[in-house]
């Protein structure tokens, strides 16, 4: 069992136990945590984004160098 799921389960087995001022505070918390979570995608410039975005596609169309022939090209 992963880690994450180890912890769903612990704290479905506490929350039944709870009364309705400690649920309102458990409650509390959990939506400051999801609040403040941000996605690093949205924290670069639009810029970067097209340059991954361009990469990937690029990635997915096969054109690849491999890490060998970056290598043998800059190892001199």
């Amino acid at each position: 069992m992963s880690a994450a799921k180890s912890l769903d389960k612990e704290i479905e087995q506490y929350l039944p136990r709870l009364n309705v001022k400690q649920k309102k505070t458990v409650l509390t918390v959990v939506k400051t945590f999801m609040e403040e979570q941000t996605d690093w995608w949205d924290e670069i410039g639009e810029e970067q984004q097209k340059a991954i975005d361009k990469s990937l596609t690029e990635m997915k169309a096969g054109k690849l160098t491999s890490h060998e022939e970056v290598m043998k090209k800059y190892k001199k």
